[in-house]
């Protein structure tokens, strides 16, 4: 049963069917790689390994740092060459520490483990092997797996759900995923069930990819895991719109999945799950759109991490015309790359080289006050009104109107008559907001630090004039003892 119709979104043409026609192809290994060691939410990963080193296909070579972090692997096998900064695929072009990695040629794995019966062991173990693995939400928020589950084993989960939505324009990789490999994806939805305990499972699908819905509920057959269809739209793929049109639940505001007992992941990342219990490996490589005007063959790849993007679009299609835009992800939620000199990371879900009419040059001009983007707004925000606070430099007013439920999902910005880049607004405002709390806090800080010496040196001082006072009361007693013990002196006060 579907429940009714969702508040907001968009329907953007879809252009899945520049990339989702073929199958995944596997992309060659290239001479060099460049792993990142900031592929996933939370902090950096620390290097293990040092220039030279021989490493094997699947070795660590970063550890993960902190609670919320994940260890980066090997792709392939061959000799450490560099451990030094490499631009990131960030619209900053600012660059972030990489191992760079010199093949081989022979592909040679580390010895694998993969467990023999991983449903006899404690949850626990599993989440810990998915930790080990390197496993990211591979939807595009790359928060580290191993984490969210074992949060949501705290918590209580009685229903996973996995998204399959893949509601951005010109992405296929989930779609093209689902239809080659189902039953290794419900495997993993098996396993993640059980690494949370998880009572029930719901895999979504937008209606616009039938093959994949078909293959999977003829997949999941006898699994206990329920397929559905919901409606295609933008940003149907989100977590808290999936979760409301598959259940009925509606997540509160400042509230998690977790809190009312749900758990979502990505398709992918069930799948990368399952290839980790059952197979062993560690996630090195992942399934990523080629897609957009400017490129000739658009399709799917098995790409391994930290192959440069201009190496994957030069050897995988080529371009037909040079690109009026960069994207690494989709048009909605992707970031715009100053160029191709960036590797493939765990998040990377596609390369779109775009072309002028695929893209909108149009210059702001003032809101004539539509409200469009509030009809869009699938949070039940209002976008126009947060905008004007926040270009008034009000980004306390803005924030109580709602400005942290914005998911960044792009939906008022696509709609918007005068072309006002509002997400970039919201962003912007959101890490303003951050920089403040930060401020703010390390303002406390200084006080409370303060406010401790303060009071120690009002305790040094009264311990020093404590002390004082017993030795002047000592050196007293001492004198009198003296004078009461001299007969002489006694004699002179006779």
């Amino acid at each position: 049963m579907l429940w009714k119709s969702l508040r907001g979104g968009v329907h953007p043409t879809d252009y899945k069917s520049l990339s989702n026609t073929t199958p995944i192809q596997r992309f060659p290994m290239m001479e060099r790689l460049y792993v990142s060691l900031q592929q996933h939410l939370g902090a950096p990963a620390t290097p293990v390994v040092n220039v030279g080193d021989r490493v094997l296909k699947g070795q660590v070579l970063a550890d993960a740092q902190g609670l919320i972090s994940a260890p980066v692997h090997a792709p392939t096998s061959g000799r450490i060459a560099s451990l030094a900064e490499h631009r990131a695929p960030h619209p900053s072009g600012l660059p972030v520490l990489v191992i760079t990695l010199e093949a081989d040629g022979r592909d040679q794995w580390i010895l694998r483990d993969p467990i023999a019966n991983p449903f006899s062991l404690p949850p626990e173990s599993i989440c810990e092997r998915i930790g080990t693995a390197g496993i990211v939400g591979l939807g595009g928020a790359t928060f580290p797996a191993a984490v969210k589950l074992n949060l949501s084993l705290q918590k209580g989960i009685d229903t996973l759900i996995l998204n399959g939505g893949e509601c951005e324009p010109y992405l296929s990789c989930d779609d093209r995923l689902m239809r080659e490999s189902a039953k290794t994806i419900l495997r993993g939805a098996q396993l993640i069930c059980h690494a949370v305990q998880a009572k029930h499972a719901i895999l979504g699908i937008e209606d616009n990819k039938p093959e994949a819905l078909a293959i999977m509920t003829e997949a999941a057959n006898g699994t206990g895991i329920s397929v559905k269809a919901v409606p295609s739209g933008y940003p149907m793929g989100s977590e808290k719109q999936l979760i409301q049109q598959l259940t009925g639940i509606e997540i509160p505001a400042h509230s998690r999945a977790a809190d009312s007992g749900i758990l979502v992941h990505n398709v992918a990342t069930a799948y990368a799950v399952a290839m980790a219990i059952d197979q062993g490996q560690p996630l090195i490589s992942r399934i990523v759109t080629l897609s957009g005007g400017a490129v000739t063959h658009p399709g799917n790849w098995e790409v391994p991490l930290g192959t440069l993007a201009s190496e994957f679009l030069n050897h995988a299609s080529g371009f037909d015309m040079k690109p009026a835009r960069l994207l690494m992800g989709g048009p909605m939620m992707g970031i715009e790359l100053p160029d191709l000199h960036v590797p493939i990371i765990k998040g990377s879900s596609a390369i779109l080289a775009l072309t002028e009419p695929e893209i909108s040059h149009q210059q702001s001009s003032p809101c004539v006050r539509c409200s469009r983007c509030v009809r869009a707004c699938p949070m039940g925000l209002m976008p126009l009104e947060m905008a004007a606070n926040i270009r008034s430099g009000d980004l306390k007013r803005a924030n109580t109107l709602g400005l942290s439920d914005c998911v960044g999902c792009g939906a008022c910005s696509y709609i918007c008559p005068s072309s006002i880049p509002l997400t970039h607004l919201f962003n912007y405002a959101k890490g303003e907001l951050i920089l403040q709390k930060k401020a703010q806090q390390k303002l406390e800080a200084t006080k409370i630090l303060a406010q401790r010496r303060e009071a120690r040196m009002e305790r040094q001082a009264r311990d020093r004039e404590a002390l004082m006072a017993a030795r002047r009361a000592a050196a007293a007693k001492k004198a009198a003892e003296t004078t009461d013990s001299d007969p002489i002196t006694q004699e002179a006060s006779a």
